[in-house]
């Protein structure tokens, strides 16, 4: 699957967008209909220290679904942001499931 990785207001390093592409090929294992993602990462200027925001687009026929974690790290959101898309996709693919 392609993953499209734009980072808002800093550039991100290779390691973090290898880790990025990496977690997202697994939702391929959950719907192989996936017809593209886009990632955007974010840095919110606050003092707390959970300041990093992973914001997730994946587009499959007829629908897309968005996710938005704000986490200490990138690759926290990016555990987190993955594991909501396949609970997302899994309950996607019971209902065409149960159309057929």
């Amino acid at each position: 699957m392609k993953v499209n990785t734009q980072s808002v207001n800093f550039n991100a390093d290779q390691k973090l967008i290898d880790f990025i592409q990496k977690r997202m090929d697994k939702l391929d294992l959950f719907y192989d209909k996936v017809i593209k993602s886009d990632v955007y990462l974010k840095l919110e200027n606050t003092s707390i220290k959970e300041n990093k925001i992973f914001e997730a687009r994946v587009s499959v026929p007829g629908d897309s679904f968005v996710v938005k974690k704000q986490c200490k790290s990138f690759e926290e959101g990016a555990d987190m942001a993955v594991s909501s898309l396949e609970r997302q996709l899994k309950k996607r693919k019971e209902k065409l499931r149960a159309h057929l």
